[in-house]
């Protein structure tokens, strides 16, 4: 059995969202760290893709 930990849609929940935060508040970061971290994951995002919309899957089935 072979486990994926990487997320694969861009949206995720609240409750993952006050996680994180909570996680990463109060660390301090060099401006240079803050732009490295931020170009890292503009490069990240752009591999993850959109959930899917269930009424787009059901319509492309009907027609």
């Amino acid at each position: 059995m072979e486990t994926n930990y990487k997320r694969q849609y861009r949206q995720i929940d609240d409750t993952t969202k006050q996680k994180i935060s909570q996680a990463l508040r109060g660390r301090t970061k060099s401006a240079t760290h803050v732009q490295s971290i931020s170009n890292g994951l503009k490069n990240y995002w752009k591999q993850v893709p959109n959930k899917p919309n269930n009424n787009e899957t059901k319509n492309e089935e009907n027609e």
